[in-house]
């Protein structure tokens, strides 16, 4: 079982760099780069839900049937994991604003990655780890501790900066504005620092291949983006955009 998880692992990690470079040629038409082209779409709303929740469910199920389930430091794992995607799949969508739409196939595609990382993380976590590995004495090591302080700030960040766009405009308002404040000082898509700060955090209190591998096609799906916005911001605000020195997704570096 360990040689095909490794093997899983590493298949994973190859169609990352492939997403990494094609998403910089092709724009994923949701949100503000949402095209008809695409084809079938659904409700914004709904589309998040059914693409965020099948995570949380698998995690669930692996979890559950698990010898596992109640150690302490694979439940913390479980329970820090849980809650970001209790909230991106439950809460989030309910905050959106707006009629917007999400393509059929790029909600499909995201179903499908939830799934397979549902699998890597929850698969090293219950099952693949070796037994003694996370003892109770891992919660008062150097990467659990560093490791979820950093999930928990990039929690926030990306909490914060999301609040921050969905207040851009008053009822009614159907105009683009450039989004202000918290980290957005820094980086032009500071919701997606926020989210790759903690699955970068995840991947250290973890300490493990499954959750690097996960940071990778975090940075992977959102750094072309990110790439893409700030093109889109300099071209809708180049005043603002020139005053303000911004970077796209790291601050101080890209």
């Amino acid at each position: 079982m360990e040689q095909t998880f490794d093997i899983f692992l590493w298949v994973m990690t190859l169609l990352a760099a492939v997403v990494f470079v094609a998403l910089y040629f092709v724009k994923a038409g949701y949100g503000v780069f949402f095209d008809k082209k695409w084809g079938l779409s659904v409700d914004n709303k709904l589309g998040w839900v059914l693409m965020e929740s099948p995570v949380f469910v698998v995690m669930s199920i692996l979890w559950w049937y698990s010898a596992r389930r109640w150690d302490v430091v694979p439940l913390c794992f479980f329970a820090v994991f849980q809650l970001h995607y209790f909230q991106r799949s439950f809460i989030f969508p309910m905050l959106i604003k707006g009629h917007s739409r999400m393509p059929l196939n790029i909600m499909l595609s995201g179903v499908l990655f939830n799934v397979l990382n549902a699998l890597m993380q929850g698969g090293w976590i219950f099952y693949i780890a070796p037994q003694g590995r996370y003892t109770e004495q891992w919660l008062t090591s150097a990467p659990f501790i560093i490791g979820i302080l950093v999930f928990f700030a990039g929690m926030f960040i990306n909490i914060q900066s999301d609040a921050i766009i969905r207040n851009l405009r008053k009822p009614g308002d159907k105009g683009h504005y450039l989004p202000k404040g918290g980290v957005f000082t820094y980086v032009n898509s500071a919701n997606y620092f926020g989210e790759l700060l903690q699955w970068i955090g995840f991947a250290v209190m973890t300490w493990s291949w499954a959750g690097a591998v996960f940071a990778w096609w975090t940075f992977a799906n959102l750094a072309p983006r990110a790439a893409a916005l700030y093109t889109k911001y300099k071209e809708m605000f180049p005043e603002e955009m020139s005053k303000e020195k911004r970077k796209r997704i790291l601050p101080f570096i890209y």
